[in-house]
């Protein structure tokens, strides 16, 4: 194939990983401090998709700037979730915690549904189908957002897990529970720190989204089985392993959509999650099974 079809494409597959990275980040920290998937996942980022859209149309407010108002509001509200909702719940059995998060799901896209209808809708700003001319390629403007919003939300996550007093409250909690316990460390209020970081990532990777997509009380679903595929091909728990598993995704997702047909691009991804849980359970940085 000419390359000046497959760099456009290995481009795009990258850029738009970066917004798969930003997406799985908020799950892999879920799984490296609570050790637990979070089901609610996929809703939340469709509740914050709603949030993002309905401050535009309602205040007419920039979903780029929207991210400052609803990145530390996903943050209470994910804080709020595990503290008060889901740590209560669970009575610390982590197989309660996977049916609190999975009834949660269930509960927040039913009442988006009820609240919202099945309607698809999208938002229209002016730098929406903007594109800059780079090495002969056109790329979206979004997308270049995108890209930079990512690895700077996956660089911020690492400085403050290495150099932060919470930050290593988190890693301490995420090495040795009953340790960080009896060295002072409130383990609860950690662990709703973690899940509310998880949920403010959710919010800033809504707003980066919601400017070239669309939003509807299901669209959550299709991005949360790619950022599962994100955690473990990186390495559950490894924020760098998040970044680098979901650039690789996003590739793979552009070369098998060139090569197959956009319908069948996703097929890759699968496959590779197949491949990956066969010979690479420990991920690309994780640590071996």
């Amino acid at each position: 194939m000419h390359l000046s079809i497959l760099l456009p494409a290995v481009v795009n597959g990258v850029l738009n990983g970066a917004l798969y990275a930003l997406i799985a980040l908020g799950l892999t920290l879920v799984y490296g401090v609570l050790h637990i998937i979070n089901f609610a996942h996929g809703t939340l980022l469709t509740a914050a998709l709603f949030a993002a859209f309905f401050m535009h149309q309602m205040l007419g407010l920039d979903p780029y700037l929207a991210v400052f108002i609803l990145m530390p509001a996903f943050f209470v509200v994910g804080y709020t979730l595990q503290r008060f909702i889901i740590g209560p719940a669970s009575h610390g059995n982590d197989g309660n915690i996977l049916l609190v998060t999975l009834g949660l799901a269930v509960i927040i896209e039913n009442a988006l549904l009820f609240a919202f209808r099945g309607d698809t809708r999208t938002i229209d700003v002016a730098y929406g189908f903007a594109v800059v001319p780079i090495a002969g390629m056109f790329i979206s403007v979004p997308r270049l957002v995108g890209f930079g919003g990512a690895v700077t939300v996956a660089l911020l996550l690492w400085l403050l897990l290495s150099l932060t007093d919470t930050g290593k409250a988190i890693r301490a909690v995420a090495k040795e529970k009953l340790g960080a316990q009896l060295s002072g460390i409130d383990v609860a209020h950690i662990y709703a720190v973690t899940f509310g970081i998880g949920t403010a990532c959710v919010a800033i990777a809504a707003c980066l989204l919601i400017p070239t997509y669309y939003v509807n009380p299901h669209v959550g679903n299709a991005f949360v089985l790619i950022a599962f595929t994100t955690v473990v091909l990186g390495g559950m728990g490894s924020i760098p392993g998040a970044l680098l598993g979901g650039l690789f995704v996003g590739l793979v997702e552009s070369l098998c959509g060139l090569y197959l047909g956009e319908s069948l691009g996703q097929i890759g991804i699968f496959l590779m999650f197949i491949l990956v849980l066969l010979f690479r359970p420990g991920g690309l940085l994780g640590e071996r099974a």
